[in-house]
């Protein structure tokens, strides 16, 4: 690759950088395979950690040319938008605090951006990257992953359709047990940052799965916040953010929600779980066996639908790329949020109409997750008072 930004990305390829997701990162990982599953990106560029010395030894991980690995954000964002085959979007993959700082500096000059979750640390920061999208003609895709899982989007499609009535209760639940100890003090990164208010933002496991479960509960039911009370509780001793979390919720229109986050729960590795009814059924999904939903017609039997199989409709399918009975999970979900960034960006850059069946989570999803985890930390300090979302 040349110095001038020219390289041998094949045709139709979108130029994709990224920022964090160096050498010891997780999700940063998760990204990059997401990117390629189905080949519409190729990474080219990055700043890959605040550290030069790691940023580069990450880029040369990674095959990168070391003209494109980067010390500084600020300084890749402008290089790449005046290269003449410089990135076309980038990925956030840092610590959440660094997201607005990032995110801005790639959208003012026109470069997509698609970042990982929540969508920053404070509401403040949130509500100026919604700012900051409105006044750039870039797409913003939050990578909400689990929006992406074929069942969740045939969930979705079912009670949308009316197929469960006038919608009545929404119980979500993510529990996970790795933080059951004081895992943060040991050095482990990932605890680290995730419990430390000046990266993390004020919610703990509210902000870190407490949004995922959010997010999902209202992607699928199509209901709208209304009101919450939130308890939230610190249970490991010396810990600065919350580690679990109950919270109920009012939706407009009258139904009721219950919301629980714990990393806490010992015998629970990541578990995402999801239960919609209304006048005419029930709806059961469960992250850990992804490729199943359970229906429940009031008055009929329990039934199930596979990925793939009978009774499932195009929005499952659009979502899925192999035969039914082949588990599709954690990556092609992902992926799936990647590809339909593809496509909202190419239509973008073509000056196209996004496609009516193109979905995915916006800044407006990113900026409602934030308020969420401000008045789960509001309604708590106040004894569970019921508080609506401060947008």
């Amino acid at each position: 690759m040349a110095i001038d930004g020219t390289s041998d990305v094949r045709a139709g390829r979108l130029r994709l950088g990224m920022v964090g997701g160096g050498r010891d990162a997780f999700i940063g990982g998760v990204h990059r395979i997401a990117a390629r599953i189905d080949d519409h990106f190729e990474l080219v560029a990055g700043c890959f950690s605040s550290t030069p010395e790691k940023s580069q030894a990450s880029g040369a991980d990674l095959g990168l040319d070391a003209a494109r690995v980067y010390d500084d954000f600020t300084a890749m964002a402008k290089r790449e938008a005046r290269l003449k085959n410089g990135i076309q979007a980038v990925a956030i993959v840092t610590p959440n605090h660094m997201h607005y700082p990032v995110a801005r500096e790639f959208l003012k000059r026109g470069i997509h951006v698609i970042c990982d979750k929540p969508l920053t640390s404070t509401l403040q920061d949130a509500r100026k990257l919604a700012k900051a999208v409105e006044a750039s003609d870039a797409q913003f895709i939050l990578t909400h992953n689990y929006t992406g899982y074929p069942m969740t989007r045939q969930a979705r499609d079912m009670i949308a359709g009316g197929e469960l009535g006038d919608i009545r209760l929404v119980q979500v639940e993510y529990a996970q047990d790795w933080l059951s100890e004081d895992l943060e003090t040991t050095g482990q990164k990932q605890a680290g940052w995730r419990t430390d208010p000046e990266k993390s933002g004020a919610g703990g496991s509210t902000g870190d799965i407490g949004t995922h479960a959010f997010n999902l509960a209202s992607f699928v039911s199509g209901l709208t916040l209304e009101a919450l009370s939130a308890d939230l509780q610190t249970f490991v001793e010396g810990r600065r953010l919350d580690d679990n979390a109950h919270v109920m919720m009012r939706f407009e229109g009258g139904a009721r929600g219950m919301l629980w986050c714990s990393q806490v729960a010992p015998g629970n590795e990541n578990g995402l779980r999801l239960r919609v009814y209304g006048t005419k059924g029930g709806l059961e999904w469960a992250q850990e066996d992804p490729n199943y939903l359970w229906h429940t017609p009031l008055g009929e039997p329990k039934r199930v639908l596979t990925r793939g199989g009978a009774g499932t409709g195009a929005a499952a399918a659009r979502m899925s790329r192999i035969p039914p009975g082949h588990p599709e999970g954690y990556l092609e979900g992902f992926a799936n949020i990647y590809a339909e960034a593809a496509r909202a960006i190419r239509a973008a850059d073509a000056g196209a109409e996004l496609p009516r069946e193109v979905t995915f989570p916006n800044i407006r999803d990113g900026l409602l997750g934030v308020a969420f985890v401000d008045a789960c930390v509001r309604s708590s300090v106040r004894n569970a008072a019921w508080v609506s979302l401060a947008l």
